[in-house]
């Protein structure tokens, strides 16, 4: 099966994000060793969620880069909870729209070459479907 261009373009965005992820999960990890930490428990607990988090996103660009669908699906509800993460910045006690606006850009991205990619494999099985 050939991968689109939409769908390299999606696995690309998703894997900078995933990277992204780590790089937050590492400077948590700073964070914790400097002690600049009020609850050690709950500093290790974000730090695996975080990592955890950016293995999914790894995995979905992976298999966005492979054609299959349940990466393109979970690469949609990644850019949908970075869009709520953003929109949390923006109405929160403390309101933040350059935070904001620097995590839904790329997330609103990644969400258009993400449906893109699913509309074109779509019409990938329909075009395989008819010749075999």
């Amino acid at each position: 099966m050939q991968v689109t261009a939409a769908e390299r373009t999606a696995a690309i965005l998703l894997a900078l994000e995933g990277l992204a992820l780590l790089f937050v999960a590492g400077w948590e990890i700073v964070a914790l060793v400097g002690g600049d930490v009020e609850d050690v428990g709950s500093s290790i607990a974000l730090i695996v969620l975080t990592v955890v988090g950016a293995a999914a996103v790894l995995a979905f660009a992976v298999a966005t880069s492979r054609g299959q669908s349940w990466g393109r699906s979970g690469g949609i509800v990644t850019q949908l909870l970075v869009l709520a993460v953003a929109l949390g910045a923006v109405t929160g006690p403390a309101p933040s729209i350059s935070f904001a606006v620097v995590i839904a850009v790329p997330a609103i991205a990644g969400l258009v070459v993400l449906f893109a990619a699913a509309r074109r494999a779509g019409a990938r099985r329909r075009t395989d479907a008819r010749e075999g």
